[in-house]
């Protein structure tokens, strides 16, 4: 990820300063970029690079696990999204998906953001690749005389790291940190598109996790990301779901299976409780998702955007609603982050992570 420039900087206030902000029937406000504009530039690109998401691999062994976090709401502070992704780290997860409202929109804040997603994906490089220096390789085979001014001329990258089960070597660029995000309110609000894409691209995509040949088959998990942040999926979104472009691309026939199905939305499809925010999605949106859903056989919906925790199974598909896990909105240590376990069998267990960070 490259670090934001100062004409970037620009260039946003320039937007922030010409938009008409927009407000939504429960006042929360949506920026000028709307989900029909997203999801179009969103397809595009995913389209286009979508051979970079198939590197995702389950580890050997009885399971794998992903991890999930939501509302982060990020400033100044990074504390919470550090110790996220931390413990990813630390507990192999294959991915570390997030629900939207990733940090409040302010140009400062998404450099926060960018700045500790590039700290831990060095970490990640570090820990699952041999790191190289070819500046090692070139004093061990260069001459005495062209050393004598201990200087080297390298074009490119010093350092690179090599995947030791393939012996790909990869620069730190090359190198796929499994953080999946979708967009939420806050992330799109006084044109905060253009600070979001720039370091995450897609708000509306899927990947899948290949977990090894089972029974004869190659056989993959498949995660499902849906731009829900303005609260409606829009005609764009509902028309390619509806021509089959998040249906399952593996086939019977050619040996390939899909096995779970994991869908992250912003969005909240259910009320916690009466003191929550209901779900904005029109009524026919709502059916038409619980239907996709089913159609999918989808295992678990995970939503986030009303900061409480609820749990419920509608028509064989669990719905999972996370917490907010931002300093300011929970300020002491809690439960807010999930573990998914994914079983060499496909059976499926969760389970609620502590977060031990307190507000500084």
């Amino acid at each position: 990820m490259k670090k934001f420039q100062y004409i970037m900087l620009a260039a946003v206030a320039v937007l922030v300063l010409a938009s008409c902000e927009k407000v939504s029937p429960i006042g929360v406000l949506v920026s000028g970029t709307g989900v029909e504009d997203r999801v179009k530039m969103s397809h595009i690109y995913f389209q286009e690079h979508k051979g970079d998401y198939n590197g995702l691999t389950a580890p050997d062994g009885d399971e794998y696990t992903f991890l999930v976090g939501a509302d982060s709401h990020m400033t100044n502070d990074t504390s919470r999204m550090a110790e996220m992704l931390q413990n990813g780290l630390d507990h192999d997860d294959v991915l570390y998906a997030h629900l939207g409202d990733i940090a409040d929109t302010k140009a400062e804040y998404y450099i926060n953001l960018e700045d500790v997603i590039d700290d831990y994906k060095l970490k990640f490089a570090k820990k699952y690749y041999k790191e190289v220096n070819l500046l090692d390789s070139l004093e061990k085979y260069a001459s005495e005389d062209y050393a004598e001014d201990g200087g080297y001329t390298l074009i490119g990258e010093s350092i690179y790291y090599e995947d030791e089960k393939t012996g790909a070597n990869l620069t730190l660029d090359q190198i796929q940190y499994p953080f999946f995000p979708v967009v939420g309110n806050h992330d799109i609000t006084h044109n905060g598109w253009a600070l979001w894409s720039n370091i995450f691209h897609s708000s509306f995509y899927d990947v899948y996790v290949y977990v090894g040949e089972i029974d004869g088959k190659y056989t993959y998990d498949h995660f499902i990301f849906l731009d829900t942040a303005n609260g409606t999926l829009g005609k764009e979104q509902v028309n390619l779901i509806e021509a089959g472009l998040l249906d399952d691309k593996y086939y019977e026939q050619s040996g390939i299976y899909t096995r779970n199905t994991f869908v992250f939305s912003h969005t909240n499809i259910f009320r916690p409780s009466s003191l929550q925010f209901a779900s904005t999605f029109a009524r026919e949106e709502t059916f038409f998702l619980l239907n996709q859903f089913i159609e999918w056989k989808a295992n678990i919906v995970f939503c986030g955007h009303v900061h409480k925790w609820d749990e419920q199974e509608v028509g064989g598909v669990h719905y999972l609603t996370l917490d907010s896990m931002s300093e300011n909105n929970n300020p002491g240590p809690g439960d807010y982050l999930v573990r998914v376990h994914v079983k060499r069998n496909g059976d499926i267990t969760w389970e609620r992570v502590h977060m031990n960070t307190k507000k500084k």
